[in-house]
């Protein structure tokens, strides 16, 4: 009977344990249905507010110092690079709820013409285009990253924490996180959550490790499944991020956070909280996200050269007061 008192001890010690594990911390974590308050706590928890100072609007891009960008261009040793946007269009048939207003005001079909010259825009924020993500592009509770005020954006633009804080560009290591390939599958299943362990998983596989500064991006292998089985309503279903790996992301100092659809899985099994990933990563932690990305070429090339990290580059349009840009991001090996 002491044996199995014991016994009785040791797995309730397990059990608390693993009750107290943080919020983000791992494995336990993906059991843990997720709630509002939660969220709430973790924006507390994981904010970079007041990290670099009051004023700042960097945020976790403060992260890729010139070390980082020096250290991305050491990687390139074939200068190999791979477009990661997605080729869009404006033709609203393919499936493109936001399709790019094309309009062309001079053209080669006039005789004499001697210019080609074409009026275009484009709502790009969703689920089409690939794009980066302003630090203002997100409100919760009347804030923004760093605290700054939701007010601050008016019909007029951003006045704080706009696009335009990027125009010098990005330039940093990125790591391509393949969470098909570490399934055995051409690609998960719409509505399919990703947690802090497979993202573990996956960087043991590859055999390697984050640093301060990295750009993650996560590939889900949505494209692939769109071109093979037709397009589907990624605003309703997507597979990407659990909420419980934002802690993940915190604790590795990632600068960007990059994936092939939204980054959030959708639904994001959190009620009240529709997209919890960018909360947390836009107003607490203070970064970017690009959003869209066409991971499948990458993915193909880094399996090849069994090589999954690259010098990461890219650079929004400056438009002032932009909640985001239209961009097209590279990959150098």
């Amino acid at each position: 009977m002491k044996q199995i008192g014991s016994i009785t001890s040791v797995i309730m010690l397990v059990l608390v344990i693993l009750a107290i594990q943080p919020i983000g911390s791992g494995e336990a974590q993906s059991i843990k249905k997720l709630t509002k308050a939660d969220i709430e706590r973790m924006m507390t928890e994981l904010s970079n507010w007041g990290r670099w100072g009051k004023q700042d609007q960097l945020g976790a891009m403060n992260l890729i110092t010139p070390e980082k960008r020096r250290e991305a261009a050491r990687l390139v040793r074939e200068g190999v690079s791979i477009s990661l946007a997605h080729d869009t269009n404006s033709d609203p048939a393919q499936d493109n709820d936001n399709p790019f207003e094309h309009k062309m005001v001079s053209s080669g079909e006039t005789e004499g013409n001697m210019w080609a010259v074409e009026k275009m825009g484009v709502l790009f924020h969703g689920y089409q285009h690939t794009h980066l993500d302003a630090l203002c592009h997100m409100f919760w509770n009347g804030k923004m990253y760093n605290g700054y005020a939701q007010s601050e954006v008016t019909r007029q633009g951003a006045g704080r924490l706009a696009i335009t804080n990027l125009k010098d560009g990005v330039m940093a290591r990125g790591v391509l996180l393949d969470i098909p390939r570490l399934k055995g599958v051409p690609w998960l299943e719409p509505g399919t959550a990703i947690y802090p362990e497979d993202l573990d998983a996956w960087l043991k596989k590859a055999g390697i490790k984050l640093r301060p500064g990295d750009v993650v991006l996560v590939r889900t292998g949505r494209w692939g499944k769109r071109a093979k089985q037709g397009p589907w309503n990624i605003g309703d279903s997507a597979a990407g991020l659990h909420a419980s790996c934002a802690g993940w992301l915190k604790s590795h100092d990632v600068s960007i956070l990059g994936s092939d659809a939204a980054s959030d899985v959708l639904p994001s099994g959190v009620e009240g909280v529709t997209h919890p990933v960018h909360q947390l990563v836009l107003i607490s932690m203070g970064m970017n996200i690009l959003d869209n990305c066409d991971l499948e070429t990458l993915s193909a090339e880094a399996a090849r050269r069994n090589r999954w990290e690259f010098m990461l580059t890219t650079a929004p349009i400056s438009m002032v007061g932009g909640t985001g840009s239209p961009i097209n991001p590279i990959a150098t090996f």
